[in-house]
């Protein structure tokens, strides 16, 4: 079982983007539920952020208030939030007064029913070297035990190296799924092998494509950012409904859905010669979805190498993100 900060986590982590993130929040009283569900099927690390959300009910907000409800809890997960954007939230910031402003701004939200155990900025700020945002980050917040730990989100496999010559990185979290591979290839599951730092699979069932759920770009929400996103463009989206297909049919034959089949992917990747403990962070809204993310799938080396040369015959329709959302920072 991999360790973050000395604590045991679960082989799936839970991801809070979509309890806050969106036009239409689920009740708190369902966001609640499925987080105690999180809780009791083992996925005890948590992924949320200070811009999921407006300030007034994002995941920091939303952690306060279950913690005040549940302060029992508190102990038992580790929390990651991803911040670091300037004041106005249009780009990463990553000055020593930027990085304050939003570790304070994170600290007082929990408003001490937890300790902000990871923090991580959203993107790397290009403007600012490294060094000067970790010494920041490490001597003013986890020195004094305001924070746990660093750890770093959507970067290249130069930042981790870079990265870690000035701080001790705790996780890396980048996107990986059945759509988007990138990072077994572009040295960034290597680099969190060879420093030995977990990887946190975030979207590892491409933003709910691969649950099966959409069927006609009709089925996408109207009021859903994913209405203008890249992968779900009418011509991209059908070429990519044919892995989603495959995916099915894969379930279908071991027993268990596609999501399972997806998530369950990931985690297996981490038994391959050079590849780091990997973790994925499915979102899931309903008790029911995240005991279906958290459900142990086995898959063998057989099942594995057929989704190989699946993967081998397609090529995924359509970037990850639009054009203004900086990746691989």
């Amino acid at each position: 079982m991999p360790q973050i900060l000395g604590k045991d986590i679960g082989s799936t982590g839970y991801g809070l983007m979509g309890l806050t993130w969106r036009a239409k929040p689920c009740s708190q009283e369902q966001a609640f539920e499925a987080m105690r569900t999180a809780l009791k099927t083992g996925c005890n690390m948590w992924n949320g952020g200070e811009f999921y959300g407006p300030k007034e009910y994002n995941s920091l907000v939303l952690l306060e208030q279950y913690f005040e409800k549940y302060p029992e809890d508190a102990d038992k997960v580790i929390i990651c939030i991803k911040g670091g954007l300037n004041a106005e939230g249009t780009h990463a910031d990553g000055s020593p007064a930027g990085t304050r402003r939003s570790l304070d701004n994170c600290i007082a939200q929990l408003n001490g029913r937890k300790k902000l155990d990871l923090f991580e900025f959203g993107r790397r700020d290009q403007s600012v070297d490294q060094k000067e945002t970790f010494s920041v980050v490490e001597e003013e917040y986890v020195k004094t035990g305001k924070l746990g730990g660093i750890s770093l989100s959507e970067v290249r496999a130069e930042t981790i190296h870079e990265a870690v010559k000035y701080t001790k990185v705790h996780a890396v979290e980048v996107e990986l799924s059945l759509f988007s591979t990138d990072v077994l290839e572009n040295g960034v599951a290597e680099a969190c092998a060879m420093y030995n730092i977990p990887l946190v699979a975030y979207s590892p069932i491409g933003r709910g494509m691969l649950t099966g759920q959409f069927k006609s770009v009709d089925d996408i929400p109207q009021d859903s950012i994913l209405k203008s996103w890249p992968r779900f463009q009418p011509g991209n989206f059908e070429i990519n409904l044919q892995l989603v297909k495959q995916v099915e049919e894969m379930a279908k034959k071991k027993g268990c859905t596609p999501a399972q089949l997806a998530v369950n992917w990931t985690k297996a990747l981490s038994r391959r010669p050079g590849m780091p403990i990997i973790i994925p962070i499915p979102g899931a809204t309903t008790a029911a979805r995240v005991e279906e993310n958290a459900k142990d799938v086995d898959l063998s080396d057989e099942d594995m190498a057929e989704i190989d040369a699946t993967l081998a015959k397609f090529t995924t329709a359509g970037a990850r993100y639009p054009d203004y959302v900086p990746v691989n920072t």
